[in-house]
């Protein structure tokens, strides 16, 4: 068992996940039409660990009402358990911006665990260049994420804060063409020189990764809808610091709730709270070297989001 509250490293995997199928489905009716507000891992309109080409409910003026998130993931006995607090803003309908902490509860397997700081700050902002129509013409935005403070891994043993960031191109699309069966697709890619979004450090290079999801939406009881979805995040294989070791794609199961409904089964913009709860299994790390064994497989994600 680990620690008391402190926060770790791989556990931001497992919220990744879990958040980002949930988010996807969620936030894919049209960036026009959506007003309900699901953040991700970073604090991004999006599933649990990758961005959607939607953005946070802005205003044709200017400004919107915030969102704001928090996600846990307990990502076992080497990594700990990672929090994260968000807030993010749309701007115009069209951008988005937002600032995410990430706190580390520490682990307590001796000499792996003290791999892992206290955690680091993202930054993000994406806009949105094409809105998605009818048809199958999807959403398409740009983003990026920069991280700072990074002390995971490669920090620790060069005993200084360290930074990353991530560049990308994302097109989501969601599909009415199954009667009361929306289907939610997500596909991008990304330049990035973090590992395990800074969760693991750094990479020791820039590198171009691939990611998706899929998610579909069912009637829940009431009002509610309930989303059910997975998605895949390649991360750079390498770490810098720890030469040898492998990292694995990222894979997230998730169940989203929304009380007040969500998706046009009941009509976009009907939920009242703006509330979304996530649950998730994340696939994030186990054997990434001989006799090195991170311990994050199939670990309990959570998160949960307000939009004003």
């Amino acid at each position: 068992m680990y620690q008391t509250p402190c926060f770790s490293r791989f556990a931001q995997f497992r919220v990744f996940c879990t958040f980002t199928l949930l988010a996807v489905v969620f936030a894919g009716a049209g960036a026009s039409a959506v007003s309900a507000q699901s953040l991700n891992w970073e604090g991004q309109d999006g599933i649990f660990v990758t961005p959607l080409a939607y953005t946070v409910p802005g205003t044709h003026g200017g400004f919107g009402a915030p969102a704001v998130a928090y996600h846990y993931v307990n990502a076992g006995e080497v990594l700990g358990g990672f929090h994260q607090v968000s807030i993010s803003e749309g701007i115009f309908d069209r951008v988005e911006i937002g600032y995410t902490r990430n706190f580390h509860q520490d682990g307590s397997t001796p000499v792996l665990s003290t791999l892992w700081s206290n955690g680091f700050n993202v930054f993000h902002g994406k806009v949105n260049a094409l809105r998605e129509a009818r048809g199958w013409r999807p959403a398409i935005s740009a983003g990026f994420v920069a991280r700072t403070q990074v002390r995971n891994v490669g920090g620790v043993l060069q005993n200084k804060d360290t930074s990353n960031a991530d560049f990308y191109l994302v097109a989501t699309k969601t599909s009415m063409a199954i009667r009361h069966l929306p289907l939610v697709f997500n596909f991008g890619f990304k330049v990035t020189n973090a590992s395990l979004l800074g969760i693991a450090g750094n990479a020791p290079a820039y590198q171009g990764r691939l990611f998706g999801a899929f998610a579909f939406a069912l009637r829940g009881p009431g009002r509610s809808t309930i989303l059910l979805g997975s998605e895949v995040l390649q991360q750079p294989r390498s770490i810098e610091g720890l030469p040898g070791a492998v990292i694995p794609t990222t894979i997230t199961y998730a169940v989203r709730f929304v009380p007040g409904g969500a998706l046009p089964l009941h009509g976009w913009g009907v939920e009242s709270p703006k509330l979304t709860i996530d649950l998730g299994v994340l696939q994030a790390a186990g054997n990434i070297a001989p006799g090195v064994n991170l311990q994050a497989r199939h670990q309990f994600a959570l998160g949960i989001s307000y939009g004003f």
